[in-house]
Parts: C-alpha cells; structure tokens; sequence
C-alpha cells in the first residue's frame, strides 16, 4: 500500500465517523424538538396565556402569571446586563486595549461565559435573598443580568476590535473628541454585531431554570411586585413537569414550546441580521 492509498483510506474513514456523529447529534435535535412540537402545539390554547393557575388539582386555569413574571424578570436583565456588558467591552477594546488588565478581564469573561447557572444562582441567593430573609423577583433579574454580562461584553470587545483604527485617526483629524468618536464612529460600524451579540445573550438567560428556583423561585398568584417572589416560565415548567396531574404536564408542554419557538426566533433574527450585514 502505498502513500496515496493509506491517506485516501484514513480520508474515507475520518469523513464516515465525522458524519456519523453530525447525523447522531441531528437525530436526537430533530427528535427534542420534534416532541417538544407536536405535545406543545395541542397545547396552546386561550386559557393557557389569559388565566392564572388554579389550585393543584382543579382543572382549567392557565399560565398568565408565568407569561408577565418572565417578560419582567427577562426584561428588567436585560436593562441592567446590556449597558454593563457593553460599557465593560468599550472599556476592554477602547481605552485598555493591549494591556495585561483588559486580557485578564476577556479571559475571566470566557470563564464566566462557561460556569454552570446554578453556581450565579446560589451566589445571588448568598447576597440578595437571604439577607432579606425571602425570594424576590429583583434577585432573579440580577441573577439572569450576570449570565448576560460576559456574553455582550465579549461580544462588543470583539465588534470594535475589528472597526479599523483609520476611522479613529480620522475623527481624531477633525478635532472629535475620543468619546464622540467612539459613540458617532466606532459604535456605528460595530452596531449590528454589538445587537446580534445582545439577542444571543436574551436567548442565553430566557431558557434558564436554575438560577430563578434560587432567587425568584415561583409564584401560583398574578405579580408583578418584584419585592417578592414571582413566576416565571422556566421555574414553572419544572413545578409542572415534576407534577402528578395531567393537565399540569400539558401546560408545561405548551409553554416549553413558547420558549422554543422564542429562542428560535432569537436566533433567526441574529444569523439575518449577520447575513445582511455582512452579506
């Protein structure tokens, strides 16, 4: 056997294992979400998002409190981790960039990117809930704003390290000073990756459980008081699944198939947006 065969023969072979582990990883995705599909579509129905749940084992009632107590939590992270994330990465790639500073914060930022939720969620729960002594919708925000921070700040490190630094001296030319330059420039030519970085990190914390069991925890009532212990759709997916009633696992079904459908189209909306961009 000479050279060309034996590389031709471990091509061959190194082609049919890589394929077989891409079509085994794509059967059980297009299974999960098969399942997750045709038991959350029968599911969807008015009560589900208009009516608040009913005590466990009454039927009817519905998920409302969970809809309105995770767009708030979801909400009010988002408003807190997109400016810090974004400060922190205009930081890193503007006024630290090359210095031993921004590199040990970029690499702490891939570390926090990897750490399991539940490890953000017992720590906000050591600093925000039990020193009040009660869970608190607050608590929840903040935990889901720590997971979102170093996806948006690395995401908008990366974005303006690649605006070219000719845009800068060229402002600079003008007289603009360096924050103008950064706000009316360099954020202008990084606008769409810094948005594509914030709606990945939005579809990184909307799917979350463990972190809101800690802080939030769950609520069977209509609340919107985030002093206090508040629902949220993952939290009682998890209620509802561990549940012994029926009608719980399906209302858990369908609202598994609203945060599916959510995150989907999160992230369509990031690969459009990067395609239009960037063609």
């Amino acid at each position: 056997m000479n050279i060309d065969q034996k590389r031709r023969i471990e091509s061959i072979v190194a082609l049919t294992l890589s394929t077989l582990a891409a079509l085994s990883g794509m059967f059980w995705l297009v299974f999960i979400l098969g399942d997750v599909l045709v038991r959350g579509i029968g599911a969807l129905t008015p009560s589900l998002f208009l009516n608040d749940p009913t005590p466990a084992g009454v039927s009817g009632g519905g998920l409302r409190n969970a809809f309105v107590g995770q767009l708030m939590i979801t909400g009010v992270a988002t408003l807190i981790g997109v400016p810090i994330g974004i400060l922190g990465g205009t930081f890193l790639a503007e006024y630290a960039r090359g210095t031993k500073v921004a590199q040990a914060i970029s690499v702490l930022s891939d570390i926090m990117v990897s750490v399991p939720s539940i490890v953000v969620g017992t720590f906000i729960y050591a600093i925000m809930v039990k020193p009040v002594g009660h869970f608190n919708g607050w608590a929840g925000a903040v935990a889901l704003a720590v997971i979102m921070i170093p996806v948006v700040l690395r995401t908008t490190e990366d974005m303006l390290s690649l605006v070219p630094w000719t845009l800068r001296e060229a402002a600079f030319a003008l007289g603009a000073p360096y924050y103008k330059v950064i706000i009316q420039v360099v954020y202008r030519g990084a606008a769409t990756g810094i948005l594509t970085g914030i709606l990945l990190s939005i579809a990184r914390v909307a799917g979350e459980t463990a972190p809101l069991l800690f802080t939030s925890f769950n609520n069977s009532f209509m609340s919107t008081d985030m002093r206090g212990s508040m629902a949220s759709l993952t939290a009682s997916i998890f209620q509802y699944a561990m549940g012994p009633y029926d009608e719980w696992h399906i209302q858990a079904w369908g609202a598994s198939f609203v945060i599916t459908v959510f995150i989907l189209l999160i992230t369509i909306a990031g690969r459009l947006i990067i395609k239009w961009r960037y063609k």
